[in-house]
C-alpha cells in the first residue's frame, strides 16, 4: 500500500462524513408528483365523458318510438341530428306540449334528448323518420361522433394502465415508504439504520460476555478517537466476526459496539441479499455499502453471514449463481475500503465452518470474537439486567438460580425472567417470588404441562421409569445429584428426571460419561427389574446413549480396543456447504470394531443400572409411592425420604472425582441431564 509522501508513517487524515443531496428526494417526489398528474388526468377524462353524456338527457328506445307515431306529439319535433351510426339526438320545439303523459314526464326538464339506435331491423322507424325528414316540417343533420371507439378504447387500455399504476407507483410504497422508483427500491439495500439517539444500547445493557467486550473495545475507542491509533501507524480491523452459539447476545453485542461509539449503525440480515435473478444481490451489496461510505463513521452489521458467505462451489449443485456473486461483491467491497473510511464491518454467525476461507482471511475480517454461553457469573450478571425492572421477592437469589440454568444463553435468560413474571402476573402477585422461578424453569427447559390424563398403569409404569432415573443417580458416588423428578406429561414427554452439576464444567473424563450413560438407562433397568421387560419410553434415552458411546469410541479416544484414533462418521450435511460425498477413512473391519465397542460399552452401562435397581428395589418402591402421591419431587424431598428409608449414600457429600483433561464435550450440561420418556407401547 503506498504511503503518504509527506509523512509516511502516518495514514491520511478522516475524511469528514458526505451529506446527502436533494436530488434523491426531488426524484423521489417527481416520481410521486407523475404518479398524481396521471390519476388526476384519468379522473377528469371520465368526468368529461360522463358529462357529454348526462347532457343530452338519455332516454329508452321505446319512448322515442312512440314519440315518433303519436300523431300530434311527433308535431312537436323540431329538428333530427344523427350522431355516428349508433345515436340520434332530438330537438323538440321549445315550450311545445305533449299529450303522452309519460313522454311528458320525460322530457319536460329538457328540449332535448339522445336514443341509442336499437340493433334490430325496425323498418317501420326507419320509414316513419324518412317520412317526417321528406315532408319539410322537421330539419336534419349528420354529424361525426367525437366518442366514437371511446368506450373499446377505455376497455383496452383502463387495465393496462390501472396495472402500471400499480406496479410503478402503489407497489414500491410497500418497500420504501419515502417513496422512489420501483427498479431502484428492488436494487436497493434493505438494510435498516439505527440512529444512535435512539434506543441506545451501551456496553451496561449486555452482561456475561466480558471477553468479547474487552475485545470490542478497541473499536469502540477507534471510532471515538481514530487520531490516537493513527499516531503510531495503527489500522483497525476492517471487519469482525462474531462467533457463538444462538441467544448468546452477537446482535445486541453489535449495537452497543454503536451505542458506545456514538455513530450510525447499519443492520441486514444476509439472506436479505439473496434474489430469485442474478446480479440482484451484488447490487443491494453495492448500495449498502455505498451508504455506508456515505454516513461514515459508521458500524455495518451483517447477522447470519453464512446465509450469503457459505463456501463457494461445494454442496449439493455446485452452489449458486446468485449467492457465490453476492459473496464476491462482499469481498471486493471489503477490499475496496480505503485507509481514511472509518466503515466497520460486523459479522454474525453460529456456522462459522461453512463459511468461505477468503471471507475469513485478513483484510477482511481480521478479527474473530467468540462469544460463548455465559458463566455462573455472567448468568448472574445477564439475571440482573433482566430483573431489574421486575419487583422480586425476598426469597429469590438470583446466583442459586443460575447454579441451576447450566447451559442458558442470554436470550434463553431473558425468556425465562419473562416466564416468572408472567406465572406471577397469572397468580395476581405484586412481586416474583422463587416459585414464580421454579415454574418458569419447567415451561423453558421441559415444556408447559400437557392436559392429559394418564390411566393408573400407565402413571404407576412412568413412576418407576422416572425413579429408575433418579435412584441409580444416588446410588453411583460421584455423579450430580437430580433437582427433580415429575410424572406430569410436560411437552413431548410423560415425565423427566432433571440433573444438574454444582459448577461450569468443559472436560469431562471416561469415567463421567460412564456415569451418565448407566444413569440414561436406569429407567430402562426399572421396566426390566419390575415388569420383566424393555418399554417403547425408553427410545430417546437409548438414542443419546448411542451417540454418546459413538462419540467415546470414535472421536474421544475412549477405547482400549481401538485407542486414540478419530474417524469421520458421515454427519455433515450437504446442505450446509460441504462436499456431496466424503471417501471413509476407515476398513469395513474397523467399522465392525467400532459397532463392537459401542455395543460393549451400553451393555455394561445397561447391565450395571439392572443391578444397582435390582439390589435396591425397596429404595424403588419408596420413591415411585412418594411420586404417585405428589407427582413431584424436589432433590431435597427425594434425599430426606431416601435418608428415612434407610440408604446412607443419601447423606454422603458428592464425590469430587478429579477429570483429566480429555475432549471437552460442547453444550452437554445445556440439556436438563434427564429422560423424557413417551407414552409406552
Amino acid at each position: 500500500m503506498a504511503q503518504s509522501p509527506k509523512n509516511p508513517a502516518t495514514p491520511p487524515p478522516i475524511k469528514p462524513a458526505k451529506k446527502k443531496s436533494a436530488k434523491a428526494a426531488a426524484n423521489n417526489a417527481s416520481g410521486g408528483n407523475w404518479g398524481w398528474l396521471i390519476l388526476i388526468t384519468m379522473v377528469l377524462g371520465l368526468l368529461l365523458v360522463s358529462s357529454q353524456y348526462s347532457a343530452s338527457n338519455p332516454i329508452h328506445y321505446g319512448s322515442f318510438v312512440r314519440l315518433l307515431f303519436h300523431p300530434k306529439d311527433s308535431l312537436n319535433i323540431k329538428k333530427i341530428i344523427f350522431v355516428g351510426v349508433d345515436r340520434i339526438r332530438i330537438d323538440l320545439v321549445e315550450g311545445a306540449p305533449l299529450e303522452d303523459v309519460e313522454l311528458k314526464t320525460l322530457l319536460s326538464k329538457k328540449n332535448t334528448f339522445l336514443v341509442t339506435r336499437a340493433r334490430i331491423e325496425d323498418t317501420k322507424t326507419i320509414d316513419r323518420l324518412n317520412s317526417l325528414v321528406q315532408s319539410g316540417k322537421v330539419d336534419w343533420e349528420q354529424q361525426e361522433d367525437p366518442y366514437a371507439g371511446l368506450g373499446t378504447l377505455l376497455m383496452f387500455f383502463l387495465p393496462i394502465l390501472l396495472f402500471l399504476v400499480f406496479f410503478f407507483l402503489i407497489l414500491p410504497k410497500f418497500r420504501d415508504p419515502m417513496g422512489g422508483g420501483f427498479l431502484s427500491n428492488y436494487i436497493k439495500s434493505p438494510a435498516k439504520r439505527y440512529e444512535k439517539n435512539k434506543s441506545r444500547i451501551t456496553f451496561e445493557d449486555v452482561a456475561g460476555t466480558e471477553n468479547a467486550k474487552a475485545e470490542l473495545t478497541e473499536i469502540v475507542e477507534f471510532l471515538k478517537s481514530p487520531e490516537k491509533f493513527q499516531a503510531l501507524g495503527a489500522m483497525i480491523p476492517k471487519g469482525v466476526l462474531l462467533v457463538g452459539p444462538p441467544g448468546t447476545g452477537k446482535t445486541l453485542l453489535a449495537k452497543a459496539v454503536a451505542g458506545e461509539a456514538g455513530v450510525p449503525f447499519f443492520s441486514i440480515n444476509g439472506s436479505e441479499f439473496i434474489q430469485m435473478f442474478v446480479g440482484v444481490g451484488a447490487s443491494r451489496v453495492r448500495d449498502m455499502f455505498k451508504t455506508a461510505k456515505e454516513n461514515a463513521p459508521c458500524i455495518l452489521f451483517i447477522d447470519e453471514i453464512d446465509a450469503v458467505g457459505r463456501m463457494r462451489g461445494a454442496g449439493l449443485g455446485g452452489g449458486s449463481d446468485e449467492r457465490e456473486q453476492t459473496l464476491n461483491q462482499i469481498l471486493s467491497e471489503m477490499d475496496g475500503f480505503q485507509p481514511s473510511e472509518t466503515v466497520i464491518v460486523v459479522a454474525a454467525t453460529n456456522r462459522p465452518d461453512v463459511l468461505d476461507s477468503a471471507l475469513l482471511r485478513p483484510g477482511r475480517f481480521d478479527r474473530h470474537v467468540t462469544v460463548d454461553r455465559p458463566t455462573v457469573k455472567g448468568r448472574v450478571e445477564i439475571l440482573k439486567v433482566h430483573t431489574r425492572t421486575k419487583p422480586l421477592a425476598d426469597d429469590v437469589n438470583l446466583e442459586v438460580l443460575a447454579r441451576l440454568l447450566i447451559g442458558m444463553t442470554g436470550a434463553d435468560l431473558k425468556n425465562l425472567a419473562n416466564e416468572a413474571a408472567i406465572v406471577a402476573t397469572r397468580l395476581n402477585k405484586t412481586k416474583i417470588g422463587r416459585a414464580d422461578f421454579e415454574v418458569a424453569i419447567d415451561r423453558v427447559l421441559i415444556g408447559p404441562k400437557r392436559e392429559e390424563i394418564l390411566t393408573t398403569e400407565d402413571k404407576r409404569r412412568t413412576a418407576y421409569h422416572e425413579a429408575g432415573h433418579a435412584l441409580v443417580t444416588w446410588l453411583m458416588p460421584g455423579s450430580e445429584r437430580p433437582q427433580k423428578v415429575s410424572i406430569i406429561p410436560r411437552g413431548q414427554a410423560l415425565g423427566v428426571t432433571w440433573t444438574a452439576p454444582d459448577e461450569d464444567k468443559h472436560h469431562h473424563g471416561e469415567d463421567y460419561f460412564k456415569r451418565y450413560l448407566i444413569r440414561l438407562l436406569g429407567g430402562r433397568a426399572a421396566d426390566r427389574v419390575i415388569y420383566g421387560q424393555s418399554y417403547s419410553g425408553a427410545e430417546s434415552d437409548i438414542k443419546r446413549g448411542t451417540s454418546i458411546a459413538r462419540q467415546m469410541v470414535a472421536h474421544w479416544g475412549m477405547s482400549p480396543r481401538i485407542g486414540p484414533m478419530a474417524f469421520k462418521m458421515g454427519e455433515e450435511h450437504v446442505f450446509l456447504g460441504r462436499e456431496l460425498s466424503e471417501a471413509r477413512d476407515y476398513s469395513e473391519g474397523m467399522a465392525n470394531l467400532i459397532d463392537e465397542e459401542i455395543k460393549r460399552i451400553l451393555l455394561e452401562a445397561d447391565e450395571k443400572a439392572f443391578e444397582l435397581l435390582k439390589e435396591n428395589v425397596k429404595f424403588l418402591e419408596v420413591l415411585v409411592d412418594e411420586l404417585l402421591l405428589k407427582e413431584e419431587l424436589s432433590g431435597e424431598e427425594m434425599e430426606t425420604l431416601l435418608f428415612h428409608a434407610g440408604l446412607a449414600t443419601a447423606i454422603l457429600p458428592v464425590q469430587k472425582v478429579p477429570d483429566p483433561e480429555n475432549k471437552p464435550i460442547d453444550e452437554k450440561n445445556s440439556e436438563p441431564a434427564g429422560s423424557a420418556t413417551e407414552s409406552p407401547i
